[in-house]
C-alpha cells in the first residue's frame, strides 16, 4: 500500500506494511468498504469513517481479503 503519486512527490513517500490476516468471506466484516478498481485491486477501508487503506483485494481470487495488522486494532 502507497499514498497517492501527489503526496509521494511531496516528500511523503509511502510505507510497506508486510503482515496481514488472511480473512476468506467479505461477509466475516461488519463495517469495511471497498474503494473503486485500481488495476486488479480494491482497497478496503473502514465504513464509518472512510479511513485507510486497512486493507486489500485482489480481483483475481474472489476469496482472498487481506487486513494489515498495523492498521487496525486488535486484541
Amino acid at each position: 500500500m502507497r499514498k497517492k503519486a501527489a503526496a509521494a512527490a511531496a516528500g511523503g513517500g509511502g510505507d510497506v506494511v508486510r503482515e496481514h490476516w488472511l480473512v476468506r468471506d467479505m461477509f466475516s466484516f461488519e463495517n469495511v468498504g471497498f474503494t473503486r478498481d485500481v488495476g486488479n485491486v480494491k482497497f478496503l477501508v473502514c465504513a464509518d469513517c472512510e479511513a485507510g487503506p486497512i486493507g486489500w483485494h485482489c480481483l483475481d481470487d474472489k476469496d482472498s481479503f487481506y487486513v494489515a495488522l498495523e492498521r487496525v486494532a486488535h486484541e
